[in-house]
């Protein structure tokens, strides 16, 4: 990603919350303690898997499965099938200037080994915009982990009254998460960097 487009993409961002806060949508004034935010109340987030990973885990016996309150999907792009999944967004806080927040929710992805049945499951993904990540929660524990960077050269953002929406961000796994996938899967199918697909994530206001 260039620092060119990184710029036009973070201000693109930055300028859709600033004017959600300026319009006063759910907005806290600023303050001596931080500049002021915008309060996320709901919306959908959409993981579209790239279709040579949804092949490539298939392969391996690896199955992904979308854990409740998620919901899974098909797409079709190129002539090639995909999975989808899609999490309700339950919560979180934007800033426009610097740009940063959370956008909060539920659900997860349980990866599962079907030639030894082991599996792992990540839920209650939180997008960092601040670290420009995405962590997961450990189910089972309060570990939380980063699992996926994002990735904002082709992203595109949508201003709306009282939501936004930034698509075609993409995600990259991290190697903390290709690691605890490999070992506890006792598998070789995840490297750090793979570039798993693509978001969409709507948040409302």
């Amino acid at each position: 990603m260039s620092i060119t487009t990184a710029v036009r993409v973070r201000s693109a961002v930055a300028v859709a919350a600033a004017a959600v806060v300026v319009a006063g949508v759910g907005a806290a004034p600023a303050s001596a303690h931080g500049p002021a935010s915008v309060r996320v109340k709901s919306g959908t987030t959409k993981v579209t898997l790239a279709p040579a990973v949804t092949r490539a885990l298939l392969k391996a016996g690896i199955l992904p499965v979308v854990t409740r309150p998620g919901h899974a999907g098909l797409a079709f792009g190129g002539g090639q099938a995909t999975l989808t999944a899609s999490f309700p967004v339950t919560g979180g806080r934007l800033t426009p200037s610097p740009l940063g927040g959370t956008i909060e929710h539920r659900g997860g992805l349980r990866f599962v080994n079907v030639a030894n049945g082991t599996s792992l499951e990540v839920r209650d993904f939180v997008i960092d915009l601040k670290h420009g990540n995405l962590t997961g929660r450990v189910a089972g524990t309060r570990t939380r982990v980063p699992v996926f960077t994002l990735d904002l050269s082709k992203a595109r953002v949508h201003l709306g009254k009282h939501s936004a929406t930034a698509s075609n961000v993409g995600l990259n796994l991290t190697k903390a998460a290709a690691d605890a996938l490999d070992a506890t899967l006792k598998t070789k199918a995840f490297a750090g960097g793979l570039k798993v697909g693509t978001a969409t994530t709507s948040p409302r206001f």
